[in-house]
């Protein structure tokens, strides 16, 4: 029999104890706010995979959450895919954040929404996909899955907090809940021990975004039509 010291990752990296956080080789990228980061699996939001964001409702902070992230996209592109409210293109410049950066996408139908979400995650061009639905099917979700496992690009999907209760094969899922300065965020699936108490998080800029001069002028960018969307998408893949 083995010790019981012997690391489950000397075994093979996917392996760990369920009462420890994973510590394979996982990539990752930085959340910019180190009492999550130290809570999560590799010490960051991980990369090529599909993380679950199950929210209370749209718009409690969920890209304050992940403001950090879009500042480390670097040149490449940022996804909103069927954001449920209007980007405001007045916050992304005072986050110091380049407005062309961002790609805004509203397909209207869902067949069209996963499709472009998949597009995005098969080109690779993209930073970040983030992807905000209601209702989406369980194959769906492993068929988005299984695309971003092969890409280098951070993938979030946004549902209601009722879905938690459904199963999801995303190895991260947090359910956010607003509170008075930021979130609380309780860990329901992570590779690792689920966590008693939920993590209160104070949404602050960090020193480094602070240190960011915001954009001089800030322009509302000009919403693509819905019949080009998907046409734009299509050059992009190809």
């Amino acid at each position: 029999m083995l010790a019981a010291t012997t690391s489950p990752e000397t075994i093979h990296p996917s392996l760990w104890r369920a009462s420890q956080l994973a510590r394979g080789v996982t990539r990752c990228v930085d959340t910019g706010y180190a009492p999550l980061s130290a809570q999560l699996p590799g010490g960051g939001w991980p990369l090529g995979s599909l993380t679950d964001l199950l929210v209370q409702q749209a718009g409690i902070g969920e890209l304050r959450l992940l403001r950090p992230a879009f500042a480390k996209s670097g040149k490449r592109p940022v996804a909103l895919l069927q954001p449920p409210h209007r980007s405001n293109a007045l916050a992304f410049a005072n986050w110091g954040l380049p407005l062309d950066q961002f790609l805004v996408l509203n397909p209207v139908r869902t067949a069209d929404a996963l499709w472009s979400a998949e597009q995005i995650l098969k080109a690779g061009t993209c930073s970040m996909l983030v992807f905000w639905q209601n209702s989406i099917r369980q194959d769906s979700l492993r068929r988005l899955h299984v695309v971003a496992q092969s890409s280098e690009t951070l993938f979030f999907v946004v549902r209601p907090l009722a879905a938690a209760k459904d199963s999801s094969p995303a190895p991260l899922r947090l359910a956010l809940r607003p509170t008075a300065d930021g979130l609380s965020i309780d860990f329901v699936k992570r590779r690792g021990p689920q966590g008693a108490e939920p993590l209160c998080l104070q949404l602050d800029p960090t020193p480094e975004l602070l240190a960011r001069k915001p954009t001089p002028r800030a322009v509302e960018p000009k919403p693509v039509p819905r019949s080009a969307e998907i046409i734009r998408l299509r050059e992009i893949h190809t």
